[in-house]
């Protein structure tokens, strides 16, 4: 007798949806999710979808009615609660469109709870496009079967990021000119962190002055060799999770 096939497949496609997610309410969707799942993904009545909501969690849910425009899916079984998340913010200062979104990938991939954007004099870019930004993170969330979404907030200068910089926050300053090595300042701070990446080029001296008086700054450094904004921002995000993110053994 063939062994009934395990449901949902570990094929079936993800989608964060903005509708919270319970047994009770079917869910439509529409346009390029829609898109999606009729022509690439090809769902038929009967088959599974992966779907979040970026609050109660993870819901394998079954497609009830499948058009070209319109997917009508209803939530079945809940498979686990919305991840938790490290408090920590990433601060990249804001690069050319493709190498800032290679940030937004990969900050999302690593885990972070939020991206704060940073304009600096030697910023390149001086905007960020809010809604291809959060299109970036939730498809990135969605390949590598994230349950949360990070928050993406508008780009702030940086002496007002500074101004307002919460108290109870330390504020890890990747350095070019040289600090504590990341992974020893990591490894014994406690409480919410953020790290503060520069853009090409760097920081100028009176930026960096102003980051360094900070009475949350900590000086870092990301080692011997000059790194690109991206390379920085991705490397040292992957050194915190290890020493101080849930990398760790929960032993």
């Amino acid at each position: 007798m063939p062994a009934t096939p395990a449901w949902p497949p570990k094929s079936a496609p993800r989608l964060f949806v903005e509708q919270e997610l319970s047994a009770d309410t079917p869910v439509t969707v529409e346009g390029n999710q829609a898109h999606y799942l009729s022509k690439v993904m090809r769902v038929a009545p009967g088959d599974a979808v992966i779907l979040c909501d970026d609050m109660t969690g993870e819901w394998a849910a079954e497609v009830i009615e499948a058009g070209k425009r319109r997917i009508v899916l209803q939530p079945r079984d809940h498979q686990r609660p919305r991840e938790a998340v490290p408090d920590f913010w990433l601060c990249p200062a804001l690069l050319k469109k493709d190498r800032f979104d290679l940030v937004l990938e990969k900050a999302t991939e690593l885990g972070a709870a939020r991206i704060a954007p940073v304009l600096t004099r030697r910023c390149v870019a001086d905007k960020l496009n809010a809604e291809r930004a959060a299109t970036i993170v939730t498809e990135a969330a969605e390949q590598c079967a994230r349950t949360a979404l990070p928050e993406v907030a508008v780009p702030a200068r940086l002496d007002a990021l500074l101004r307002d910089w919460p108290q109870d926050r330390h504020l890890f300053f990747a350095d070019e000119e040289g600090g504590e090595p990341a992974a020893d300042a990591f490894c014994y701070a406690e409480g919410p962190a953020a790290l503060l990446v520069g853009p090409e080029g760097g920081f100028d001296d009176a930026e960096r002055a102003a980051i360094r008086a900070h009475p949350a700054s900590v000086a870092i450094s990301l080692g011997p060799r000059i790194l690109r904004g991206e390379t920085a921002a991705i490397a040292g995000m992957a050194v915190w999770m290890a020493e101080a993110g849930d990398w760790l053994d929960a032993d």
